[in-house]
């Protein structure tokens, strides 16, 4: 999972901070050079060089020995590259600093022009990542505010800086204002009304399967349950549903093929209120973000059933198509949040990075499997780990983030 786009941040960190070792280094043999007193100037040029050799050797013997360590890393890269991705080991980070720790013999402050090479390859690399143009711009724009003018010292630890640098950029790309549907449910317990949550999204992102693993995941918190099957368009869609219901213990509400989506939504509200059931997960039919048609059909939809929440459910390996069509679907109906599946099989990462930030909603959950448990709450600290491989992914709904 994001495999690619881990290993083009790991590498940005890395060569970052290679090059503030370079500088450093760049910086000391500038300051050791030796000077030579004005008496020498009489002196013959033999003399001269007798004068500068043991400073010269020494420069050189420190040259030498660091560029041994950095050919170490080098290898210890290559032998950590595998077929599907390139991680960076800890005992290669340990080298790296180490090695930079000895270089910087002096504070040193981070110019612009010292990473600008570095974050113009990591601008070409996150677009090939699917990552979206303005979420690119916004991330270069943060990586520079956390870095340059910064001021290192030898004590500093110069890795540690860097891949802060780069986190700090990436959560705030990712924290959006959250939602607690949790809270919203109570709250409206607590009036005597149900919650009506309803799903929209194109054709094939995995809603329906979506809408029964959210099913599963609040009866296990204890709350009732009525899913609403208002895709009514496509073949066989309430028959998909009725026996996901089946699976997950609830009821669905259904009208005939054909029928009005509204008209099911708003029957399935009305029984779930006669009933005392606390949620009301309303399936639609999926629909391209281009279809006149069908896009005034789910801004009625919204109208007539006056929905708690409408949450866009997209597939994160469509990348930059799923930004856009979270884009369109906003502007007709205003989602409140995201729910994005496909997660565990996306190398890429580039709609799990763009798409909350694109239209400014959160990302509610994440599809990361199969079974009706695989459906985890989105967290900006969590994805920023697995960017980076800190977290060991686990496919289970007990995640406590």
């Amino acid at each position: 999972m994001f495999g690619k786009l881990k290993e083009k941040l790991l590498k940005t960190a890395s060569k970052i901070t290679e090059k503030i070792y370079n500088k450093g280094e760049a910086e000391e043999v500038k300051e050791e050079k030796p000077k030579i007193p004005l008496t020498s100037l009489f002196r013959t040029e033999t003399k001269k060089e007798e004068i500068r050799e043991p400073e010269i050797k020494k420069i050189e013997s420190e040259k030498t020995e660091i560029s041994k360590k950095v050919e170490e890393v080098k290898e210890i890269k290559k032998e950590t590259t595998s077929e599907d991705e390139k991680k960076i080991s800890f005992f290669d980070r340990f080298i790296l600093t180490r090695t930079i720790k000895k270089a910087l013999k002096k504070e040193i402050v981070i110019l612009e022009e010292d990473i600008e090479d570095i974050l113009e390859e990591l601008e070409i690399e996150l677009l090939e990542s699917d990552v979206a143009l303005e979420v690119v711009e916004k991330l270069i724009e943060n990586i520079k505010k956390e870095l340059v003018g910064r001021k290192i010292s030898p004590n500093d630890n110069v890795e540690e800086i860097t891949i802060n640098a780069v986190k700090n950029a990436i959560k705030n790309i990712l924290s959006q204002e959250k939602i607690d549907i949790e809270e919203i449910i109570k709250k409206n317990k607590a009036k005597g009304k149900p919650t009506v949550i309803v799903f929209v999204g194109i054709n094939g992102t995995g809603k329906t399967t979506t809408i029964a693993k959210l099913a599963y995941k609040l009866k296990q918190k204890g709350y009732s349950v009525v899913i609403a099957a208002g895709d009514t368009f496509r073949a066989g869609a309430i028959e998909q549903l009725e026996q996901h219901a089946k699976n997950v213990g609830v009821r669905v509400i259904k009208h005939k093929q054909g029928a009005d989506s509204a008209a099911v939504i708003y029957d399935a509200i009305q029984h779930a209120k006669a009933r005392g059931i606390d949620v009301v997960l309303a399936d639609t039919a999926g629909r391209q973000a281009t279809n006149t048609n069908l896009m005034e059909e789910i801004k009625k939809v919204v109208r007539v059933t006056k929905p708690d929440l409408v949450i866009f459910v997209g597939d994160a390996l469509t990348g930059n198509d799923a930004v856009y069509q979270a884009e369109e679907f906003n502007k007709a109906v205003n989602i409140d949040g995201i729910i994005l599946t496909k997660i565990d099989a996306d190398a890429k990462g580039g709609a799990a990075l763009s798409i909350g930030y694109a239209i400014g909603k959160p990302i509610l959950y994440l599809g990361v499997g199969q079974r009706y448990e695989d459906l985890i709450e989105f967290d900006a600290d969590w994805m920023v780990k697995k960017l980076f491989g800190e977290e060991e992914f686990k496919f289970s709904t007990e995640r406590q983030f």
